[in-house]
């Protein structure tokens, strides 16, 4: 059984090209080649062998098998109890990160999982999506998360490929809370509560780390938002100005003349002239 499924246009992140299951005959192969997309076999019963980079890997059932984008693999059942297994064929931006979590890399390509009854139930489902005429692509997508987390939740605890000290954490943390919150009305005491830290603590760690205040951070992240959005000529300053946290455009125009040197006006209009100047 296998089914072929076009490339998504709405999952570009992360989406399903294929799957499915199949009873190999002994010796059956496949390879050496190589594959456009991530391919990941779980061995249902069995035994055969697995080759990549030099490496070849004597596998049974509970355990899976990652094949990486152009790498050259090849892989064989055995000839007296050769595998039954199923695969998921699967690509997008977030598609590798979601393996290493799990464990799987190029470089560390098996993975213990005693869960048949779950690869089954997924498999079903995936079947049963071709009864779905507006949300496939999205059911596919859902069920293949759904896996990949189990295979997270479950698989070894992997230590991370460089060590970050604490406080490089923190700051990143910093850097994130901003990046997601810039837009709303937060201030150094909101983030020291999320982040569980004390205020004056956090505040000296990311003066140290970044060489800037946590506050002048804010401030220029907000204010570079603002000029991404100078180019939209159907937003006005005002809609600017809330639009990255600022309730009064007349204190977001004195803040954006500090930090840019221009009024937001004078910028937008001499952002647009060099526009123009470049186009022609």
């Amino acid at each position: 059984m296998i089914e072929y499924l076009p490339r998504s246009k709405q999952h570009s992140e992360l989406y399903l090209t294929q799957f499915g299951m199949e009873e190999c005959i002994p010796g059956h192969f496949f390879g050496p080649a190589i594959r456009d997309h991530y391919l990941l076999h779980y061995i249902l019963d069995g035994e055969g062998t697995f080759e990549v980079g030099g490496f070849s890997y004597r596998l049974r059932k509970g355990q899976w098998f990652l094949i990486c984008p152009q790498i050259v693999t090849y892989y064989q059942a055995d000839v007296v109890n050769p595998w039954s297994y199923c695969w998921f064929g699967f690509n997008g931006a977030l598609a590798e990160t979601l393996l290493k979590q799990a464990g799987l890399t190029m470089t560390r390509p098996i993975l213990d999982f005693e869960g048949d009854h779950l690869i089954y139930q997924y498999l079903q489902l995936m079947n049963e999506s071709s009864g779905c005429h507006k949300a496939r692509e999205t059911r596919l997508t859902g069920l293949l998360c759904l896996m990949l987390s189990e295979l997270i939740e479950f698989g070894p605890v992997t230590p991370p490929e460089q060590k970050e000290s604490r406080a490089e954490i923190y700051v990143e943390k910093v850097k994130d809370f901003i990046e997601m919150n810039y837009a709303q009305k937060i201030t150094i005491e909101h983030i020291a509560n999320f982040i569980g830290l004390n205020r004056s603590y956090l505040c000296s760690l990311f003066k140290q780390q970044v060489n800037t205040s946590i506050q002048d951070y804010l401030v220029r992240y907000r204010i570079n938002k603002a000029c991404e959005m100078m180019g939209n000529a159907e937003l006005s300053i005002g809609d600017i100005s809330r639009s990255v946290g600022y309730n009064d455009p007349l204190l977001f125009s004195k803040i954006f003349k500090k930090v840019k040197g221009f009024s937001p006006r004078h910028y937008r209009t001499e952002t647009h002239a060099q526009t123009q100047a470049d186009y022609w």
